[in-house]
């Protein structure tokens, strides 16, 4: 498990943060439902390179949540750019997964954050995106809210299962879900499904063209939620390579493949030592 010491304000909420390793910065940046605990299997093979900071979005993971609380995709971008201020950050390497790829890519055309390469992977980026369940919790969320703790139990873990293409350990459903349970856990759970919006990628889609750093797109094969299709047009955009598949992987490829992704961010960061190893 990743260790979050630490606690920062931001937009009127409690963020918490953690970095490991030295040389110069990387920061990480998990996607939904999930929080920085999908890195727990990649940041232990970059802090020989890199001074990783991983974080929790705000209303996910060990970060605030609260009843009435803006956690949509509007607000974490504000938060990543805040967060590169307090920890004195000009280009940092970036990796980023899922609504952290829609966060880096909203921050870099909204807020002018630059960075010293990019590293995205089963983004949500373009249109359309968004499950049915997605579509059916936006309409009934207090229902979803306040239903029994046993029938939540099994939508979360089903639902979460979904992300994998193949089947999720016992400890990842347990470290996955746990945020997501209680009193104040559930009602954030379904929270964050409710004020996901396409209109924050919109906002943003027209604007994207070749990024000022390299650029490399991944994408698993199997991903349910958001087609390799996207991976290939989302590359087109951004990047001068093409999107790198990823085989036996869905859109958790943390789980699935994580020695994919911290080969690509190794030879993102540090081409010329992999090539002369």
């Amino acid at each position: 498990m990743l260790d979050l010491p630490n606690t920062s304000i931001i937009e009127g909420n409690s963020v918490r943060w953690g970095k490991s390793g030295q040389g110069p910065a990387l920061v990480a940046i998990h996607g939904t439902p999930f929080s920085s605990q999908v890195w727990r299997r990649i940041i232990p093979h970059l802090i020989d390179h890199r001074s990783v900071y991983y974080f929790d979005l705000v209303g996910y993971g060990q970060s605030e949540m609260r009843d009435g609380q803006d956690v949509s995709l509007a607000v974490q971008n504000k938060v990543l750019t805040a967060l590169f201020r307090e920890w004195d950050l000009e280009q940092p390497d970036i990796l980023a997964h899922d609504f952290g790829g829609a966060t880096a890519l909203r921050a870099y055309y909204l807020n002018g954050l630059r960075y010293g390469s990019l590293t995205i992977f089963d983004a949500v980026a373009l249109a359309p995106w968004g499950s049915p369940l997605v579509q059916h919790v936006r309409q009934h969320e207090a229902a979803f809210s306040g239903m029994p703790n046993y029938m939540h139990q099994a939508i979360l873990r089903a639902y979460l299962q979904t992300a994998a293409h193949n089947p999720l350990s016992e400890e990842a459903l347990e470290i996955y879900c746990a945020p997501w349970t209680g009193q104040i856990g559930q009602p954030a759970f379904y929270r964050q499904i409710a004020q996901m919006d396409q209109k924050y990628t919109d906002e943003i889609q027209s604007l994207y063209s070749r990024m000022d750093c390299p650029v490399t797109v991944l994408w698993g094969e199997k991903d349910e939620w958001i087609p390799a299709r996207t991976g290939r047009q989302l590359a087109m955009y951004l990047s001068d390579k093409d999107c790198i598949p990823i085989p036996d992987a869905g859109h958790l490829v943390q789980e699935d493949r994580p020695e994919a992704i911290i080969a690509a961010i190794l030879e993102q960061i540090l081409p010329d030592q992999l090539t002369r190893s």
